[in-house]
């Protein structure tokens, strides 16, 4: 690691969050809950944000239930949040708000109008 990291001043993580309008900052993590089609699309988007995270080497902490993921990202070494906590939930929303039914191309994506398949539910 060339640079130190620092922890954001509230003012910073405020307008930080005006980019990621689902997070929100609370007891000094940025947090997210994703709601998902059931218990396996939750495993299947924990196991989406563990590889993220182990990826960039910086881990955030998850509680699980049947159909939600709560993302808890703060920084241990400065004790706060800082740039890379918000690098991190940039990219987790990336590729958790996926929808390839959205773009053009050969991908479907999931047919969420069938409960027995629906896979998320997007934002």
């Amino acid at each position: 690691m060339s640079e130190e990291i620092r922890a954001l001043d509230e003012e910073a993580i405020l307008a930080g969050l005006v980019g990621l309008p689902h997070w929100r900052l609370e007891l000094g993590c940025l947090v997210r809950d994703y709601r998902s089609g059931g218990w396996k699309a939750t495993l299947m988007v924990a196991g989406v944000i563990g590889h993220l995270a182990e990826a960039a080497w910086h881990h955030p902490v998850l509680e699980l239930s049947w159909d939600r993921v709560r993302v808890r990202l703060s920084t241990h070494s400065p004790r706060g949040i800082t740039g890379r906590d918000f690098a991190l939930a940039r990219k987790i929303e990336e590729v958790v708000q996926w929808q390839p039914a959205r773009e053009s191309g050969v991908l479907e994506g999931t047919p969420n109008a069938d409960e027995r398949f629906r896979y998320i539910q997007y934002d």
